[in-house]
């Protein structure tokens, strides 16, 4: 069973930063892709950032919603099974709960983690 675990979140004034983490207990090379999704109150989720891979080429897409381009950055460090979200020039429309999900190239199984909060302050 995989576990996914999110951190990084916390309090912050718009206009500041916040960089989330999330640790995967298994080599993220078996994923195809990861991704940031957001949910606050009464509010749908929504897709953040994704990133994926293929391992048959290098190739790696990175897509972001139009509501973060310019601000949120998704990357990888391999070597730690993680996936991170640096948040740059939040808005207080950024607040909500972030959940990393993944998904492998085999399975077809969705992983979700715990969910981190996020609130940006006016």
């Amino acid at each position: 069973q995989v576990q996914l675990v999110e951190s990084g979140g916390g309090l912050v004034q718009a206009g500041g930063s916040l960089r989330l983490s999330c640790e995967a207990s298994e080599s993220i090379s078996s994923f195809y892709t990861m991704r940031w999704f957001r949910q606050a109150p009464g509010k749908q989720r929504e897709l953040v950032a994704a990133i994926t891979s293929s391992r048959s080429t290098s190739d790696i897409t990175n897509y972001y919603a139009d509501s973060v381009k310019g601000r949120f950055t998704i990357s990888r460090d391999n070597a730690k099974n993680s996936v991170h979200l640096q948040m740059n020039s939040l808005i207080p429309e950024d607040t909500a709960v972030y959940y990393c999900y993944a998904r492998k190239f085999t399975g077809g199984t969705d992983y979700w983690g715990q969910g981190t909060q996020v609130t940006v302050s006016s």
